[in-house]
């Protein structure tokens, strides 16, 4: 797989060996320890982005650099959907040398008046700030 970042590198890394398989030991038969209860206290609701920040490869399949570009085709493609949708005719991509990625089309973009829900907040906070937000769902947005 090429790396789409690698050209932004000034150092080159040598390709690394695939790592090896693990091999799964027999479980042992565990017995109820009895010495702690196990309540709805003990429940823990994650709010806001806090579930990404604690299991990021849930979210985006990792921590790697493959995850990194997972997230750059997640924000190419969004300039891709208003294109095929004819709300834009242009996309620009740039790599910076610091390895920044830069997207940039002449579509819609993302609506800063403030959200229905949540009238305290433009839409562009809570399309940033609040997990499973967006505009396609229904997908009235792209017909």
């Amino acid at each position: 797989m090429s790396d789409l970042f690698q050209h932004a590198q000034d150092k080159k890394q040598p390709d690394k060996a695939p790592p090896k398989a693990a091999v799964a030991k027999p479980a042992k038969a565990s017995q109820p320890s009895g010495d702690g209860d196990y309540t709805a206290k003990d429940i823990e609701v994650l709010e806001g982005l806090e579930p990404v920040r604690r299991r990021p490869g849930m979210y985006i399949g990792g921590t790697d650099e493959r995850a990194l570009h997972h997230l750059a085709a997640e924000i190419i493609d969004n300039s891709m959907d208003e294109a095929v949708a004819g709300h834009a005719g242009r996309i620009e991509v740039a790599l910076g040398e610091d390895g920044s990625l830069t997207v940039r089309d002449n579509g819609r973009g993302i609506p800063i008046d403030p959200h229905p829900k949540f009238k305290d907040k433009s839409a562009l906070e809570v399309i940033m700030t609040t997990l499973h937000s967006g505009g396609k769902f229904s997908g009235k947005n792209y017909e």
